[in-house]
């Protein structure tokens, strides 16, 4: 709980570690846990609430972890269950939360239930996976498209039927209508909250059931083929996905979920949501007693507008009664947001304007690695790539490789410091010349803007609890006010890379927030005039 007696998460920064990429301790080239271990003390200094780290269970990496042979252990790539024990103990030492991927829609075709599953149609496990006969011609039973590309089935010939995928071939769906099947995935669950997470992030937690009975998903019009964080040339983007995901028997796994985590006091769960109406399932799925958190690919798109923004936190607020939103603006599956959002050279003042922007908005965050550092897309080249969606898609869409480069720790330093040896995807020189030891010798850099803004958000009650109000103001600007206990703070925001005047509708005084380029602006009462990337914050009343 916080002082104000609210949940730790409610209002949280939760700062998202990507493994592979964050700091090589054994020289293999893929970053682990005794490095992220290592890395703590710059973690907590950011002031951040919680660590989010993405899977590192038993894997033979064919989606990098996010296809899981063992859920519970730890896959000797990243290091031992005893090396998770020390981090959880120095996080907490720390004062930092710990939550942990979860990925419960499907498995590995490694796993021991698929190897069984696959073997006969009349084994135990027959009926853990979500099998098919074939059409009178041999097709697939249904039209359904994996998120990777291509058909979302695969033939086995050991049974005659076909298995749903609806990522990898490598990563089969389990049958959640299968009870035996729940169950299982909630033992999985408790074994890491009794070693002592503090929460989940729940991967594709709306693709768990499918439609029982494999209805063909309509075609969607090709003005309708765009956002929801996957290439706009991917044949996946030409359907309505009405039955392969999101089906109603899922709210009752979620409170099945929820009563499990109610059993242990301050644990989260956080869902990542990708339907056809991502914010209506956000408001649904956090709703009673579900998840406490959701969030989506809405804010994950290139559409960097005033109008995009608070039209997409808008019609959230307007669907969420109790829920909580939770928002991001990079992760480990898009381009990173300073070249989505800024283009090929973006202005440096931007990392800090996007920090303070996200920050704002009322609900929880979640800041992905080297944001903090206003690290920029990397161009990775095609003999680089490790990403099987960006090979698959290559040349028109690269994959996500460019916004899992290897965090540059020492600008000096071999792999900038992630690895002394090699590094599993390359550093590019511009994030050398971003690299931790230099932003820390200057006072100006976005890390220190970063950390001075989030201490100055714990200060700020109206911004971490308040309610959310938008402000009628022209484009390039976004405007809105929180309030909280009759204290209200406008925060305004120049989207654009010119300088802006602007009348507001409000009358207001500048909060005395200084330093570090997060203060920028001149304001007379309600005339006010912004440079390009600028922010402003001000007392209402």
């Amino acid at each position: 709980m916080t002082k104000s007696g609210l949940p730790w998460w409610r209002g949280g920064v939760i700062y998202q570690i990507y493994p592979r990429s964050f700091l090589d301790s054994d020289g293999d080239g893929v970053g682990d846990l005794p490095g992220i271990c290592a890395r703590l003390d710059y973690v907590a200094s950011l002031g951040v609430e919680a660590i989010w780290i993405a899977p590192f269970f038993t894997s033979p990496m064919a989606d990098f972890g996010y296809d899981i042979a063992d859920y519970r252990d730890v896959d000797p790539l990243f290091g031992t269950l005893a090396d998770f024990d020390r981090l959880l103990a120095r996080a907490h030492r720390l004062g930092l939360k710990v939550m942990i991927d979860q990925v419960l829609s499907h498995t590995s075709v490694e796993h021991p239930w698929f190897r069984e599953s696959r073997q006969s149609r009349d084994n135990p496990k027959a009926d853990w996976y979500v099998w098919a006969d074939p059409k009178a011609d041999g097709t697939p039973p249904n039209n359904w498209l994996s998120l990777f590309g291509g058909s979302a089935w695969q033939w086995e010939p050991r049974r005659g039927q076909y298995y749903l995928h609806n990522f990898l071939a490598q990563q089969p769906d389990l049958n959640f209508h299968q009870p035996a099947v729940r169950a299982a995935m909630l033992e999985n669950v408790k074994f890491w909250l009794d070693r002592g997470v503090d929460g989940l992030r729940l991967d594709a937690i709306n693709f768990c059931f499918h439609d029982a009975q494999l209805r063909d998903n309509p075609p969607k019009p090709p003005h309708e083929r765009t956002g929801r964080g996957f290439s706009a040339d991917n044949p996946y983007a030409f359907q309505y996905h009405w039955y392969n995901n999101t089906q109603p028997e899922n709210l009752g796994f979620l409170e099945a979920l929820r009563a499990l985590l109610d059993r242990y006091p301050d644990v989260v769960a956080l869902g990542e949501i990708s339907s056809e109406d991502s914010l209506a399932t956000m408001a649904e799925y956090t709703q009673g007693r579900r998840l406490h958190m959701g969030y989506s690919f809405e804010l994950l798109t290139e559409d960097f507008s005033a109008a995009h923004i608070r039209g997409t936190v808008e019609r959230l607020e307007a669907q969420m009664s109790d829920g909580w939103p939770c928002w991001a603006i990079s992760n480990h599956d898009v381009a990173r947001v300073l070249t989505r959002w800024g283009g090929a050279r973006p202005s440096a003042r931007l990392a800090n304007q996007l920090t303070a922007l996200v920050c704002s908005m009322r609900g929880s965050v979640c800041v992905y690695q080297g944001e903090e550092l206003g690290l920029t897309e990397a161009e990775v080249p095609f003999e680089s790539l490790r990403d099987p969606y960006g090979i698959a898609f290559w040349p028109n869409f690269k994959g996500r490789d460019g916004c899992r480069t290897p965090m540059p720790w020492d600008s000096r330093a071999t792999h900038a410091g992630f690895s002394g040896t090699h590094a599993w995807l390359p550093v590019p020189d511009e994030h050398r010349a971003l690299a931790v030891d230099l932003q820390e010798a200057d006072p100006q850099s976005a890390l220190h803007g970063f950390r001075a803004f989030l201490r100055w958000r714990r200060t700020q009650p109206a911004l971490r609890e308040g309610a959310i109000q938008f402000l009628d103001v022209p484009e390039p600007v976004l405007a809105f006010e929180r309030e909280h206990a009759g204290e209200r703070i406008l925060a305004v925001f120049n989207l654009s890379g010119d300088a802006v005047d602007v009348e507001l509708p409000v009358a207001a005084t500048l909060v005395p927030l200084t330093g570090h380029g997060l203060l920028q602006g001149e304001l007379q009462g309600r005339r006010l005039r912004l440079p390009g990337a600028g922010s402003l914050f001000a007392r209402i009343g």
